[in-house]
């Protein structure tokens, strides 16, 4: 077989790969912060010592963990619209189920974190005359966050890699644009060769990043 990445130019590139890394990258961005904005407050609920908001925020989060995201962006994009009656496009569905899911496993790195900061921290809060809003936000979340920032950077990773799953809705991510470009210039199998470097190089680049940033968190500390 022969290989030929000749057609590969600052054009091709322009016009199909930057479109769909921009969706991927955008994805991953939103899919982050909205999964540890939800994910903080399952936390928060299973933490709670309250059966009411435990029980549902375990079921929740064990359910989604225990599902392939692929179905569960399979079955958003095909439910949903049968549901509410009209269809909301490829990309919203994207968004919405990343941040769904991915809430699940961000509230499990929140949990982790929070539940390692030591009793005494919450206790001097509670002494200081702290509500157990106050506490969390002005204590022990800060000194979470800062304790599982390695491991919440490199679940992004892993999100940005999943991107390439909103294949399967037909939404135009960095891997879409590949196999587009690949199709119109008759070069398929180097397409998505080109598709791997790249996803190589981006994740190895921030995962290097990430083991940097751990270090230096351990040396502070």
């Amino acid at each position: 077989m022969h290989l030929d990445f000749s057609f590969y130019n600052w054009d091709l590139i322009s016009n199909f790969v930057l479109k769909g890394l921009y969706f991927s990258l955008m994805l991953t961005a939103i899919a982050t912060l909205g999964g540890i904005f939800f994910g903080t407050l399952l936390a928060l609920m299973r933490l709670s010592g309250k059966k009411w908001l435990d029980l549902p925020a375990t079921i929740y989060v064990n359910g989604m963990r225990s599902i392939p995201l692929v179905m569960v962006i399979l079955w958003f994009f095909l439910l949903v619209p049968t549901i509410i009656g009209r269809p909301i496009g490829a990309e919203v569905s994207a968004i919405i189920t990343f941040i769904a899911f991915e809430a699940a496993y961000f509230s499990e790195i929140m949990r982790a974190g929070i539940q390692s900061i030591p009793r005494g921290q919450v206790y001097a809060g509670q002494a200081l005359g702290m509500t157990y809003s106050q506490n969390m936000k002005l204590v022990v979340l800060p000194q979470a966050f800062r304790n599982m920032l390695p491991v919440l950077l490199t679940q992004t990773i892993i999100l940005f890699q999943d991107t390439s799953l909103v294949y399967a809705i037909g939404a135009y991510d960095m891997l879409k644009g590949f196999e587009v470009a690949g199709k119109n210039f008759g070069r398929p199998v180097e397409a998505y060769l080109a598709a791997a470097v790249m996803y190589f190089v981006i994740c190895f680049a921030l995962s290097w990043a990430v083991k940097r940033l751990h270090k230096k968190i351990a040396i502070i500390r």
